[in-house]
């Protein structure tokens, strides 16, 4: 396996400063965002490690030198809107630049692209079907023409009001990524699959590995800590926030043990990038870096690992 990093939590640094860092202490890949330039509202949104809407030949040939020259690979490109969301002009635009990042993705040689279905959290799951089959059929057709797969994160968005009642990511749960891939069936759709979400909807994170073994394109390492005095007092009905906390890997409720012993079962050899979404590292560029560091040095007492030759 390949132990990386999202590059989202280093969104201050220079494409270069993340590589150098990667390098560094010897990961083996990076996934890089690449959202539109500018500022977003959402945190970990807004990152541009690569502009894929404005993406020279030269420009194609630079990053790859850079990330070749540290005895580096790109895990895959990182954009997570929601382009199924009510404004479909909206929407649009956010459909537009996933094309751009699978276009580039195909051009870098990467050959995938990690993002949300999206989801009117407005609607129930069989109300945003058909607007899901319309707007994600030709995208991953896209994505077949250019021998590009696409890796769908199974965070069902919802830890906010303004996600409120049923969160922006349909790809939530087992039942629901059956039917994704049995209504779209394609080789170029798969999961960016990260066992923190189950966690704190109350599911096994372990099992669905087996049964989706085919379709992990990419992993996210992230824990959660559920606070079952919370949960008790809350209910699952409580915006999830009020009752669970992103943490490190260690840090949480994730027995990695378990989790690397059922995917190396799997015959996954694929990347697994470390996402710090962990808000007690995250005050300084320095906090940021440790936390990588330390999340690394715990990764790493359980997985095979492909190292750099740096």
């Amino acid at each position: 396996m390949k132990l990386g990093f999202v590059s989202a939590i280093l969104a201050d640094q220079s494409l270069d400063e993340v590589l150098d860092f990667a390098a560094e202490e010897n990961f083996s890949c990076v996934e890089l965002m690449c959202w539109p330039a500018g500022k977003a509202d959402r945190r970990y949104a807004g990152v541009t490690h690569v502009d894929v809407a404005n993406l020279s030949d030269a420009q194609v040939g630079e990053i790859n030198s850079k990330v070749t020259d540290r005895g580096l690979s790109i895990s895959g490109l990182g954009y997570y809107p929601n382009p199924l969301c009510a404004d479909y002009n909206e929407a649009q635009v956010y459909i537009d630049h996933l094309t751009n990042a699978i276009d580039a993705s195909a051009r870098l040689g990467i050959n995938i692209v990690n993002t949300f279905i999206g989801r009117d959290p407005a609607k129930t799951i069989d109300d945003n079907w058909p607007r899901f089959l319309e707007v994600w059929k030709p995208l991953v057709k896209k994505a077949e023409d250019q021998g590009v797969r696409i890796g769908i994160e199974n965070c069902p968005m919802y830890f906010s009001a303004d996600e409120w009642p049923s969160g922006k990511n349909l790809a939530i749960s087992p039942a629901v990524w059956r039917r994704i891939f049995n209504d779209i069936s394609s080789d170029a759709l798969g999961l960016n699959y990260d066992p923190s979400h189950l966690i704190w909807q109350q599911m096994d994170y372990l099992k669905p590995m087996k049964e989706f073994s085919e379709k992990l394109f990419h992993i996210h390492a992230k824990d959660a800590r559920v606070d079952r005095e919370a949960l008790n007092d809350v209910g699952v009905l409580a915006t999830p926030l009020e009752y669970h906390t992103p943490k490190l890997p260690g840090l949480g409720d994730i027995d990695w043990g378990s989790f690397f012993r059922v995917l190396g079962e799997t015959g996954y050899n694929g990347p697994v990038c470390i996402e710090v979404e962990d808000r007690a590292y995250e005050q300084t560029l320095t906090g940021c870096q440790s936390a990588l560091r330390q999340s690394a040095r715990y990764l790493r007492n359980f997985m095979t690992e492909e190292l750099t030759e740096s």
